[in-house]
């Protein structure tokens, strides 16, 4: 006796599958997916879940970042878990008490802050975020801009970033977050830049860039458009709905803070 072979229906839009990580023209089997899709999903699906859970490799991200001329500062959310965070995320947003009396510790007023925060996602944060901090710290060591010390928040969220910058006096803060993983991108760090950062800040003044990542926007590209942000975040004196993004590939960003032109 023959048996019945499922014949899988292949979708006429595959052919675009080639420009795109997203789930689309999967083709069926019957009324369902193909064995071999719904085995991705299930795998995709897992990644996502365990980006959320990773804890970030902050010894390994420590060694690459090129501080030698800042010290690096570990800071702590008022979330002692990993399920307070993701449970409760307004503790997310405020550091907790030992981490705000490290900062007022320091010396403050600067121009620029850069925060790495782990986020939703520490495969992000492990993959890519001293790539961009290092990036960033070169341009910025070429002009007359100050830094504060490198700040990494454990269970942090994006408005922490506020409270930071706030206490160290900076007139702009670089949030580097893990974004909330995708099923095709679960390693997706973002970039919120905030100019005037303080407590109660709201999302519509900051500037966002998403997606840096391999098979996203490449460390070298988001590390020129942070700096055109800020560069235009200090022009104008805001960032957020009031800046808009006219930067060109040709454009060397931060050419204005520099002496040697």
């Amino acid at each position: 006796m023959s048996k019945n072979k499922l014949i899988i229906t292949q979708d006429p839009w595959e052919k675009l599958r080639q420009y795109t990580d997203a789930r689309i023209a999967l083709g069926r089997a019957g009324i369902s997916l193909p064995l071999k899709e719904y085995l991705r999903f299930k795998l995709a699906h897992a990644r996502a879940r365990d980006a959320v859970y990773q804890p970030v490799q902050t010894g390994d991200i420590l060694s690459s970042l090129e501080t030698d001329k800042r010290n690096v500062l570990l800071l702590h959310s008022m979330a002692p878990t990993r399920m307070e965070y993701l449970t409760r995320p307004d503790m997310g947003r405020v550091l907790n008490h030992t981490s705000r009396d490290l900062l007022c510790s320091e010396k403050s007023g600067f121009d620029l802050c850069i925060v790495i925060c782990d986020g939703l996602s520490a495969p992000a944060v492990n993959a890519t975020a001293a790539a961009v901090t290092n990036g960033l710290i070169k341009l910025v060591d070429q002009t007359t801009l100050s830094a504060s010390p490198v700040c990494m928040v454990t269970n942090g969220r994006v408005a922490i970033g506020d409270e930071i910058g706030s206490l160290l006096k900076a007139k702009m803060v670089v949030m580097l977050i893990g974004e909330r993983p995708g099923l095709s991108s679960p390693n997706s760090l973002g970039a919120y830049i905030t100019c005037k950062p303080k407590p109660g800040t709201t999302d519509e003044a900051r500037n966002c860039i998403s997606n840096i990542r391999h098979g996203g926007m490449t460390v070298s590209k988001a590390v020129r458009k942070i700096a055109y942000l800020v560069e235009e975040g200090f022009r104008i004196g805001e960032t957020g709905v009031g800046v808009k993004d006219k930067m060109n590939d040709g454009y060397t960003p931060l050419l204005s803070f520099r002496t040697d032109y």
